[in-house]
């Protein structure tokens, strides 16, 4: 692809993703069919914010997750800074073609990891960090059709990154807990019905410390700072919460804390 079909692609997410619209299809021209163009599609959308970049997110970090988008693994995505809201705030359904919300760890880093040639290791990736968060996605994707899109456009597509909730930094000890084995407990409450669901941090590449450290890999590769003070959203740990409007979810992450969204027309 030339950097002008890149940038015509770029233009088409970020146009439809500001009006809440649906792509169709990219003209074929405009198409990306490596990761590697798709990545490069998504940085352009990072210059077409006024704001820095608030941190990243991790789609499909379980196999459910990954036949759900019929990708072959897990995605890094750009968290827009202006898409970054406090506990507890309201979200519009209005072309939200996804309609799932997702209980996540974030962590915040506390120290650049730079690109190199070497891997990095988990232990190394929470060294870097400072707090951990909670968090709730708010996944969606420009792609009416999101399920064939195929896995390059879904990169481009900033692996369905949309809105996202930043809860409370967690009040304990957190660095001494298994992560792997945390269980997390999910209510959607609703107008017309509710649910509960239970899910554990395993669910994420198997701890979100590993998925933690795949992200700074991935940007590593990618020849891509991961910066202090960004955060890092490792992926759902529980399956995907339906969501309609007039519904409330909660998230409780036991001696962690909670956080919370809503949802309206």
């Amino acid at each position: 692809m030339t950097p002008n079909q890149m940038s015509e692609a770029a233009n088409a997410f970020w146009s439809a993703w500001q009006l809440g619209a649906a792509i169709d299809h990219l003209l074929p021209a405009d198409r990306p069919t490596t990761r590697a163009e798709g990545y490069a599609i998504q940085a352009m959308l990072e210059g077409r914010s006024d704001k820095p970049i608030a941190g990243w997110k991790i789609a499909a970090t379980s196999a459910a997750g990954q036949q759900h988008i019929n990708v072959s693994g897990p995605l890094a995505g750009r968290l827009m800074a202006e898409r970054v809201h406090p506990d507890g705030s309201a979200f519009s359904m209005k072309g939200n073609r996804m309609a799932v919300t997702e209980a996540e760890f974030v962590f915040r880093m506390a120290r650049d990891m730079p690109p190199r040639a070497k891997a990095y290791s988990v232990e190394e990736a929470l060294a870097a960090v400072g707090d951990l968060c909670l968090g709730i996605e708010v996944p969606n994707s420009r792609f009416a059709d999101f399920v064939t899109a195929g896995e390059a456009q879904i990169v481009a597509d900033n692996a369905c990154a949309h809105e996202f909730v930043l809860g409370p930094t967690v009040p304990v000890t957190w660095r001494d807990l298994d992560l792997a084995a945390h269980r997390v407990h999910a209510t959607v409450t609703g107008t017309a019905r509710s649910y509960q669901r239970d899910g554990v941090g395993a669910n994420v590449l198997g701890d979100p410390r590993i998925a933690l450290a795949w992200l700074a890999n991935e940007l590593s590769q990618l020849g891509i700072t991961l910066r202090a003070g960004q955060i890092v959203t490792t992926g759902t740990c529980v399956v995907p919460l339906e969501i309609v409007a007039g519904d409330s979810v909660q998230v409780d992450f036991g001696v962690l804390g909670t956080v919370s969204a809503r949802f309206t027309a």
